[in-house]
């Protein structure tokens, strides 16, 4: 066995990824403070050819340093969009036909083991790395997710959160590609 060079991984061009069907997945991260976490959003929406990132509130926007340093480049494949207003994002998302999804602890969460999904397009809300998704963005969420955890810390980092629910939803959904 042998790590694979970059050449052989056969990866798609910018181009190709910009006119290649997108999995009907889109993040929205709201009022997200670091840049680090907005960026490696970005590179694993480009990694799994999701939809698009809805980018609210405090968040930062592309181009940055810090989110390129974590990007990668992806801001460049992904598309995203800016609304000050999370709300607004969200009740329009719902008018497209999106579920909507708060990752959250929260009372009445679903756990993400034993979550299982329905529906054709899906929106799931990250919040603030201190503050978490707001009350008011849950209460006009179609449901909530919590990811089950163990240890002494009381959550788990945004980027990783991003991680495990992408990969979670898409081998739910049976919709990895090969």
């Amino acid at each position: 066995m042998r790590k694979l060079r970059n050449e052989e991984l056969n990866r798609i061009s910018v181009k190709e990824f910009k006119e290649a069907e997108k999995i009907p997945f889109v993040l929205v991260l709201d009022n997200v403070r670091s840049l680090n976490n907005v960026g490696s959003a970005f590179r694993t929406a480009d990694a799994f050819i999701l939809e698009k990132i809805y980018l609210c509130g405090i968040t930062g926007k592309p181009p940055h340093r810090e989110i390129n340093k974590t990007a990668l480049g992806a801001t460049e494949s992904v598309h995203w969009e800016y609304h000050s207003d999370v709300k607004a994002a969200i009740n329009f998302l719902k008018k497209d036909g999106y579920k909507i999804i708060a990752i959250e602890q929260a009372d009445n969460s679903s756990l993400l083991n034993t979550y299982d999904p329905k529906g054709d397009k899906w929106a799931f809300i990250f919040g603030n790395e201190v503050s978490g998704v707001s009350d008011e963005v849950i209460a006009i969420a179609d449901g909530v997710i919590e990811i089950p955890q163990f240890g002494t810390k009381h959550s788990i980092n945004i980027s990783v959160s991003i991680g495990i629910i992408v990969w979670d939803f898409l081998s739910k959904l049976n919709i990895l590609r090969d």
